[in-house]
């Protein structure tokens, strides 16, 4: 290296090399960082090929060039006096800078100087080394840690935090805030002991934030059960980092997953599978039953039909005749079960209307004490200013019999109380999601409560199921409920169970409250009228052999004259083969070929005065729609008696 005198540009004499000059001057030479010497004054000695190839100068130009030129800061820098007055001798100065090629790029460097003394000169040796690529790096590495961090702090989800080794908060995000209560500016600066940690796991947190420091390991993941700012407990999926960073202290990372959250969408999950799986169960029992009642029903027909024909052909005092009386009170208890069944499967004929449900509660208030006995108190809690229902009065009878009877059966044989109840409820969305098969809109509730033994929690799933009863044996069918079940479905309602054992049970029927509507008045029940009969033409149609064979001689015993077909091509032809008038057509609703409502339009094309009356176990789509009979439908329920029959016969035949 030979220094040059910055005014004359002559090299400044350099006296005897030694080996190791000539050794420093090939490692500045081949150098990667920029290497310039210069006086106290700024002037530039000498500098090496870094230096030349990085500023854009060659070595002339450089040399003797004072550092202005090539440091933007210069004047800035050594306000107050020159910077390489407070230089230290033998510790050399490190600072950033930015420097100035020819072209006027500016970048950064990180610049290293010292004090030589040369030649009895005392002169500054400086080292630059372009810090672009690192610099980059930073900014970079910053913009990615914002991202990070702003990321973490965006996740609601899930906390984070992180600690000192000794459990010092660091780091707070927002889903730490939503999961634990503590705001960053709480929770920053605190011990997780006394935020978070219930004291039970002190210790246990201690030596775990201490073995993670110590080992640089996190500790297994865990499901914890840690505490929130307002003292509840919390249900977390506990995972574990160790950050180690060089020149740093270990920083301990926890992330922290809601299972209370995830816990609670699983429950409401297994509730609605549970829900719709019952539903569904529930639907398929109700059409197993709808058949088996249709079927049982027609058998009780011809049971029923026959002892009554008996019983009408024996004296009084003939010594079958209670045997027989027997058959008939079995075979109508029989009927009524399959009532009950036809009820549960919504496929029971009704004749909605609108109904007070005060004034209808209030009228089988006397009837409902008989149920019950005098030992159990009957209270009657009305809510003023209901809207109307629309049903059944006759389904209302049902429902509220059986859940007084039940109420009366859970209370037993000692003293008790049950409790009617009337109210209004307004659902919406939310409130439906907790209530199975509801709908949002306004409702009227009917309750029934009994301060009873209550219904064990292993069987409230099962109670509205048919023949599911948790009484002793014989003293239930298992009906009472599905009934209620069946008819509150059938009217757009729904039903819910509360019960505890020993605390009782409170059953709450929601029908939909018909806002604006005018209640009817209750109906008389119509005066005994006597039959009448003119002996006019019947056509009767039934597939089943039996039923065939009671209704025709039912009808003939009446004094009618009977057309008997077993099935529609049959009824068909012997309409078109009998040349007198056939007033009234009798015919089974679900029969093969066609069903009841299309032969009876086919036969009515050729004898348009044709009145039909329909018979069957149930009421199917064919006439009726939810069991609710079309408007002028005429239906006779299976199984029928001789004088059902006689009455709705009369009533069709007078157009009634």
């Amino acid at each position: 290296m030979n220094p040059r005198d910055p005014r004359s540009g002559s090299a400044v004499p350099t006296g005897h090399r030694e080996p190791e000059v000539e050794l420093y001057r090939a490692l500045v030479m081949q150098s990667s960082d920029c290497l310039i010497v210069h006086d106290l004054e700024g002037w530039i000695r000498d500098v090496n090929p870094r230096a030349c190839k990085t500023y854009g100068y060659a070595h002339d130009e450089l040399v003797g060039m004072h550092l202005r030129v090539l440091d933007p800061d210069y004047d800035e820098r050594s306000e107050g006096g020159a910077i390489f007055d407070r230089i230290e001798a033998d510790e050399p100065m490190v600072f950033e800078a930015r420097q100035r090629t020819r072209d006027g790029h500016v970048f950064p460097v990180e610049v290293r100087i010292s004090l030589v003394r040369f030649e009895g000169e005392t002169l500054v040796q400086g080292l630059c080394r372009d810090i672009t690529r690192r610099r980059e790096s930073e900014q970079r590495l910053r913009e990615s840690e914002e991202r990070f961090r702003l990321l973490l702090n965006d996740v609601e989800m899930v906390a984070i935090q992180g600690y000192a080794p000794d459990g010092t908060t660091q780091y707070w995000n927002e889903g730490s805030r939503r999961l634990y209560g503590y705001t960053p500016e709480e929770a920053l600066g605190s011990n997780l002991l006394d935020l978070i940690i219930p004291e039970p796991m002190h210790d246990e947190v201690r030596g775990a934030l201490a073995a993670m420091a110590r080992t640089g390991r996190p500790i297994p993941s865990s499901e914890l059960l840690l505490r929130h700012k307002d003292g509840s407990s919390v249900e977390v999926y506990s995972c574990h980092s160790v950050l180690q960073r060089p020149g740093h202290r270990p920083e301990l990372f926890c992330i922290d997953i809601d299972l209370g959250e995830i816990n609670r969408g699983k429950r409401e999950r297994e509730r609605l599978q549970t829900e719709l799986m019952q539903a569904q169960k529930m639907e398929s029992v109700g059409r197993l039953a709808g058949g088996v009642a249709h079927d049982f029903n027609n058998m009780l027909n011809v049971i029923l039909g026959h002892t009554e024909m008996l019983l009408d052909d024996l004296g009084e005092e003939s010594h079958t005749r209670a045997g027989l009386e027997e058959i008939r009170q079995a075979a109508g208890r029989s009927a009524e079960l399959t009532r009950q069944l036809l009820a549960f499967a919504r496929r029971q004929t009704v004749a909605p209307r609108l109904l007070d449900l005060n004034a209808s509660v209030e009228a089988m208030l006397t009837m409902l004490r008989r149920l019950i006995g005098e030992d159990i108190e009957l209270c009657w809690r009305p809510s003023p200013s209901l809207d109307p229902v629309e049903m059944d009065p006759v389904q209302l009878d049902q429902l509220l019999a059986n859940l007084v009877v039940n109420g009366r059966d859970a209370i037993g044989r000692g003293k008790g109380r049950v409790v009617i109840e009337t109210g209004t409820a307004e659902l919406d969305e939310a409130s439906c999601a907790r209530r199975a098969g509801a709908a949002p809109g306004s409702y009227v509730v009917l309750s029934v409560s009994d301060d009873g033994h209550g219904i064990d929690e292993r069987d409230l799933p099962h109670i509205f199921e048919p023949f599911y009863t948790t009484k002793k044996a014989g003293e239930g069918t298992g009906l009472g409920l599905a009934t209620v079940y069946g008819v509150v479905k059938q009217n757009d309602g729904f039903v819910g169970v509360e019960s505890e054992l020993g605390a009782g049970t409170t059953v709450r029927v929601h029908l939909p409250a018909r806002a604006g509507a005018t209640a009817t008045p209750p109906r008389e029940a119509p005066a005994e009228v006597p039959v009448s009969v003119r002996g006019e033409t019947v056509l009767l149609v039934e597939d089943e052999p039996a039923i065939l064979e009671l209704g025709e001689r039912l009808l003939t015993s009446l004094g009618y004259e009977v057309l008997a077909a077993a099935s529609p091509g049959e009824a068909i032809r012997v309409a078109r083969e009998h040349d007198g008038p056939i007033p009234l057509l009798i015919t089974d609703v679900v029969i093969p070929e066609m069903n009841g409502q299309e032969l009876s339009e086919n036969l009515r094309e050729g004898r348009p005065d044709l009145v039909t009356v329909f018979m069957s176990g149930y009421t199917t789509d064919a006439i009726a729609h939810r069991g609710v009979l079309d408007d002028g439908v005429r239906f006779l329920q299976k199984p029928f008696s001789r004088r059902d029959l006689a009455v709705r016969v009369q009533e069709a035949l007078e157009g009634r």
